[in-house]
């Protein structure tokens, strides 16, 4: 058969490409070999979350007395009832993508694909028959798997990737976790949460060393207050396992070497990009760095081969995935679009506190030679926040001097993943400091906590 589109991999950056090819009248196809809906849905972003609601609601069950709520006997969490519930709304969710793909009369093909010149793709199933089609578009969205070092290879018991630890068959009395990016910091705090006694190892001197650093230490304090034994500035030398019991070799920040027994490591040290064997070589796709290279509309070396998502340069984030399809289809289609902004990208991690951002921190901004304005507001001086029992965290946002404008925003606190798209919104537009600052926020909010510290940002704050 012949398409106007193939994708290779259903992750939120092919099923979404899919879709919206098929609004545009494409004749699309998707190839997956596992499940659809890829790592996000299935591994990822989706269940993480599952579990980490199941953590928040264990928490409150446990201070539900700082409530005026009694809840009578020892609250205890039910480890195979939270796996369970997560890989439920996994599964929810995957088949919501297959009702969209019957919804949008998109092709689903079960296999492994792999484009070959003049734009045919190869799919082999699972017993090992293949089966060629033709399409005038094949676009590469792969994704990408836990990134194991060379040193500390995962054995999948008791050295994991993020799959095993969110399939665990009982709660590990002790952990380690090595790296504490998005994925590291998350599965911390939910096995701390748990009860586990986690130690969590950063190469870099702050945690999610991506965020500002005042972001960063207030994180950090967060996870020392729940229990977390919290090394920066150190790294995981050996693992070496007898007995059932791993034997981690961790060199702190003042090259001493620390020995630390636990029952698991987590390895959380990354994504690397799926590019075995998908056609890169056949068809003479140009690679950096590990990176399929693309121009603004996600176009490869090969002509009529598109790639999107992990396997290209950029936040390795679904929705920065999903907005690559969108554009890329788009472009297919012929419409005029315009490229990503990857300067306006929001980032999420989703402890207790959540940590949120989008823009330049502050120490990037000082690094460009910019004056700024630096307003905060910490979530201690809101009523809101006060009301629901969890004031740990603050605002940051930062302005330009010379021309107002927003560049970044910074935010540590309960739900603050909900409030950094207004963030973003008001960076795509210009929009700037005094116009934040006039405009009305409703009382009492979580999110007025961005207004109050823009009006710090000028000088003018009412409630510090």
């Amino acid at each position: 058969m012949k398409y106007d589109l193939i994708i290779i991999g259903s992750g939120p950056g092919g099923y979404v490409a899919g879709i919206r090819a098929s609004q545009l009248n494409l004749k699309v196809a998707i190839i997956e070999k596992a499940d659809l809906g890829g790592v996000c849905l299935n591994w990822g972003c989706i269940p993480t979350k599952a579990l980490l609601k199941s953590a928040q609601v264990f928490q409150y069950a446990k201070h539900a007395s700082q409530y005026g709520i009694n809840v009578g006997e020892e609250v205890t969490p039910d480890f195979s009832a939270i796996v369970n519930r997560s890989r439920n709304i996994a599964s929810q969710m995957s088949k919501g993508v297959e009702f969209l793909m019957k919804k949008n009369k998109i092709d689903l093909i079960s296999g492994f694909g792999k484009v070959l010149p003049n734009r045919q793709v190869e799919v082999t199933q699972a017993d090992g028959n293949k089966t060629l089609y033709e399409a005038e578009h094949v676009l590469l969205a792969t994704g990408a798997r836990s990134r194991e070092l060379p040193h500390i290879l995962q054995d999948g018991k008791k050295i994991i990737g993020y799959r095993e630890a969110l399939t665990l068959d009982h709660l590990p009395t002790s952990m380690v976790v090595m790296g504490s990016g998005a994925i590291g910091s998350e599965f911390a705090y939910f096995y701390a949460s748990m009860g586990t006694k986690v130690t969590l190892v950063e190469f870099l001197p702050n945690v999610v060393p991506v965020e500002d650093e005042e972001i960063s230490r207030q994180l950090e304090r967060s996870f020392r207050k729940l229990g977390v034994k919290v090394m920066t500035s150190s790294s995981v030398e050996k693992v070496e396992v007898k007995d059932d019991v791993c034997y981690v070799t961790v060199k702190d920040g003042k090259g001493k070497e620390i020995e630390i027994e636990t029952e698991i490591v987590l390895s959380a040290v990354g994504v690397i990009p799926n590019l075995e064997g998908i056609g890169i070589e056949e068809c003479n796709i140009t690679i950096e760095k590990n990176k399929i290279v693309v121009d603004e509309f996600y176009r490869t070396s090969s002509d009529g081969v598109y790639a999107i998502g992990d396997i290209v340069h950029g936040p390795a984030l679904a929705h920065v995935a999903s907005r690559e399809a969108v554009i890329c289809v788009e472009k297919i289609a012929g419409l005029d679009v315009l490229p990503m902004d990857y300067a306006n990208i929001p980032g999420c991690t989703y402890t207790s506190p959540e940590v949120a951002s989008v823009g330049m921190t502050e120490k990037a901004a000082l690094a460009q030679g910019k004056e700024i304005l630096v307003g905060k507001f910490p979530f201690m001086a809101s009523g809101k926040a006060t009301a629901s029992g969890n004031r740990d965290g603050m605002v940051k946002v930062i302005f330009d001097k010379e021309t107002d404008l927003l560049l970044g925003c910074h935010l540590i606190g309960e739900n603050v993943t909900e409030m950094i798209s207004g963030a973003v919104v008001a960076r795509t537009k210009g929009v700037t400091g005094k116009e934040i600052l006039h405009s009305v926020h409703p009382h009492p909010t979580l999110s007025e906590a961005i207004m109050e510290a823009t009006a710090n940002a000028y000088g003018e704050a009412i409630h510090l």
